[in-house]
C-alpha cells in the first residue's frame, strides 16, 4: 500500500530564479515525479505562513517554499523575509504538533535545473516516507 502512495506536494516557487529553474528542468527532461503542483509567486517573501498552512489543512502532503540563493533576490532582500518566515512557519506547525519535516525550503536559482530536479525528488521521497498528511483524516479547528 506505501508504494501506491503518490503524495501532493505545493510547490511555492519564486518568478525569477526558482521557477525557472524549474523551466529549465522540463526543457532539459529531466526526469522527476509529477507530485507537485507549481504556484508562481513574485518573490518566496510574498508566501505567508497562513498560505502554507491552508495548504497543509486542505490536504497537501507537503509544502516546498522555494526561492533565490540569499543574496541573489531579484528584489534584494525577499529571501531574507522568506527565511525568517519559514522559521516562522515551523513554529507553528511544531506547536500545532503538524510534522514539520512536511515543509522545506530551498535556494534554487535559474540556472539550477539539475538542483530543483534533486530538490523535488528528494521531498517527494521524504513525504512518501512520512505517508498521507494526517490533515486529509483529522479535522484541525
Amino acid at each position: 500500500m506505501a508504494g501506491d502512495f503518490q503524495p501532493t506536494i505545493v510547490g511555492f516557487l519564486c518568478n525569477w530564479c526558482s521557477y525557472a529553474g524549474a523551466d529549465l528542468a522540463g526543457v532539459s527532461r529531466m526526469k522527476m515525479p509529477a507530485t507537485m503542483v507549481a504556484i508562481r509567486v513574485m518573490c518566496s517573501s510574498r508566501v505567508d505562513p497562513l498560505f502554507v498552512l491552508k495548504a497543509f489543512l486542505n490536504g497537501a502532503d507537503g509544502i516546498l517554499v522555494a526561492g533565490c540563493h540569499p543574496g541573489d533576490c531579484h528584489y534584494q532582500t525577499g529571501n531574507y523575509y522568506t527565511r525568517r518566515r519559514f522559521a516562522l512557519t515551523q513554529r507553528v506547525f511544531n506547536e500545532l504538533g503538524l510534522e514539520t519535516n512536511r515543509v522545506r525550503l530551498s535556494w534554487v536559482s535559474a540556472s539550477e535545473g539539475g538542483r530543483f530536479q534533486e530538490v523535488v525528488t528528494g521531498f517527494s521521497e521524504t513525504i512518501v516516507k512520512a505517508g498521507p498528511s494526517p490533515a486529509r483524516t483529522e479535522v484541525f479547528l
